[in-house]
Parts: C-alpha cells; sequence; structure tokens
C-alpha cells in the first residue's frame, strides 16, 4: 500500500515543480513537460511491479502513438489563446479536438493491423 501512495506522491511533485518553474521560465518549464519523465517513471514502476518486459514495449509503443495526435494541441492552443478565445474555452476545445484525434489514430492503425 505504501508503494502507490509513493508513485501517486512523486506524480505530484513532479507537476507542481514543472509548473512552478514554468511560472518563472516558460521555456524552460516547457523543456521539462516535454521530457517522458512520467512515460519513464512507469515504466520502471511496471518494471518493479511485474518484471514483465512485454508489457512494457507494448506501453512503450501505445505510447508513442498516442503522443502523435497529442502534438496538434500544442500548436492550437498558442493560436487560440493569441485570439482571445477564453481560457477554458480553448483548453476545452483543445482537448475536445485531442480526443477525436485519438480515436482517429486508434481506427487508422486497425487498417494497418496494430492495435493499442
Amino acid at each position: 500500500m505504501l508503494f502507490p501512495i509513493l508513485k501517486a506522491a512523486l506524480s505530484g511533485i513532479l507537476i507542481a515543480l514543472i509548473s512552478e518553474i514554468a511560472k518563472r521560465n516558460p521555456g524552460f518549464g516547457a523543456l521539462i513537460a516535454s521530457l517522458p519523465l512520467i512515460s519513464v517513471m512507469a515504466m520502471i514502476w511496471m518494471w518493479r511491479d511485474t518484471g514483465d518486459a512485454e508489457r512494457i514495449a507494448a506501453h512503450s509503443a501505445a505510447t508513442f502513438w498516442y503522443v502523435l495526435p497529442s502534438l496538434p494541441m500544442f500548436l492550437v492552443l498558442p493560436l487560440l489563446l493569441r485570439l482571445s478565445v477564453p481560457f477554458y474555452a480553448a483548453m476545452g476545445m483543445v482537448c475536445g479536438m485531442t480526443v477525436v484525434l485519438y480515436f482517429l489514430m486508434v481506427w487508422t492503425l486497425r487498417h494497418f493491423g496494430i492495435t493499442l
């Protein structure tokens, strides 16, 4: 029971740290946020919990495919904000767009025999 609490605390600390850094230096905060730290931690925790290399390989491959449809969000959000769309409306729009792109990615990959 202690390990899940430790994982959650470490993840929360990382997110808080990134947001504090980004307040002072948005570029450096973005650099840290763009690092696959959460994925690396998840893979380390999966290895510790299961020792299952195939499960980690599948997780890593799926993460690659899910990152691709999330990338447009980082271009569309600043565009909407610069067009004076209110923050929460813009965030809702880009999150909705990303969900649609996730479904399109999964649908497209199935046509190539790739199941996530």
